[in-house]
């Protein structure tokens, strides 16, 4: 049992000096931020503890008069059947970003990276991430994608550094979306 505490231990430091060490993701050039706006559903994430057992996930942001973002997240829990969760949140625009990076956060004080890596020409998709790509959310505006786009976003969230091996494919298929 030591042992295999001490390989825990050993693997998070090994993970966070590498996080530490790897250089930030490249974002977009510039994101139209009223064209962002609305809603979007999640295809795909990087799994966190806060999302767990959530389906149907989406997204919807709205501009506040202060000009800071609305977020509101919404899932069901376990099955499109589930409990309806939902968290309001605030984002920021990072000051020089071109609107490509933001600072959300859902308790505050604490706050978050949201980083528009990937974002298509008419704002049909986006990849989310952090600054050192641990987390990843493959974002449309429609609640399924073709299989051959999803196959290009994964691929182009691996280019930009994110670790596809841990993306797994979030449920869509709820009759109220």
């Amino acid at each position: 049992m030591p042992k295999l505490f001490m390989l825990l231990v050993f693997s998070s430091l090994v993970t966070a000096l590498l996080a530490l060490t790897m250089p930030p993701l490249k974002v977009v050039p510039e994101v139209e931020l009223q064209r962002y706006l609305g809603k979007w559903y999640e295809i795909a994430t990087i799994p966190q503890r806060f999302q767990k057992g959530c389906v149907c996930v989406t997204a919807e942001y709205s501009l506040n008069p202060n000009g800071t973002v609305k977020v509101v997240n919404s899932c069901r829990k376990g099955n499109q059947d589930g409990a309806f969760r939902q968290v309001v949140g605030v984002a920021k625009v990072v000051a020089g970003s071109n609107n490509a990076k933001l600072r959300v956060s859902f308790f505050r004080p604490f706050w978050g990276d949201y980083w528009i890596v990937g974002l298509d020409p008419n704002y049909q998709w986006a990849i989310v991430s952090n600054s050192k790509g641990t987390t990843c959310w493959i974002l449309a505006r429609t609640p399924q994608i073709e299989e051959a786009l999803y196959q290009k976003l994964v691929a182009q969230c691996r280019e930009s550094g994110i670790d596809t091996n841990q993306l797994v494919r979030t449920p869509q298929n709820c009759p109220s979306n």
